[in-house]
């Protein structure tokens, strides 16, 4: 099972360099893109899952899945809310939400959540040995 969360692990390090969202005009960002500080927290909280399949613990690689999972959903909450606050001079609600429809998320995010959940679906594999 040590294979399978490592496969997540591949997963989510390389789902941070692939296109997460869809800016018009501008092109796709990646998490480096998206903001500095989220980005280095995902790859920090991927080392530290990474130290827990090293050390075969179990405990330590789910929490640090479920800390990145939390991360993932903080980060489209906070991409969805900025889209909104960047057309936020436009003089009807309704229009702001269209404008801030037209910022899309890519394929990335299933990637990044696929590797994440890996790593928690893993069951231990903890045995005796005689």
């Amino acid at each position: 099972m040590k294979n399978i969360q490592l496969l997540g692990w591949v997963l989510v390090v390389v789902g941070s360099f692939l296109p997460l969202v869809h800016v018009p005009i501008i092109g796709n960002w990646n998490y480096w893109k998206l903001d500095h500080y989220l980005a280095i927290a995902c790859w920090i909280l991927s080392a530290c899952a990474l130290f827990g399949i090293v050390n075969n613990s179990t405990k330590i690689v789910r929490t640090f899945a479920v800390f990145l999972i939390l991360l993932f959903i903080f980060t489209l909450v906070a991409v969805k809310l900025q889209s909104l606050e960047y057309f936020s001079f436009l003089p009807f609600k309704s229009w702001r939400e269209t404008f801030a429809g037209i910022v899309k998320l890519k394929w990335g995010w299933v990637i990044e959540f696929l590797g994440a959940f890996l790593m928690i679906a893993t069951k231990s594999t903890n045995k005796t040995q005689v």
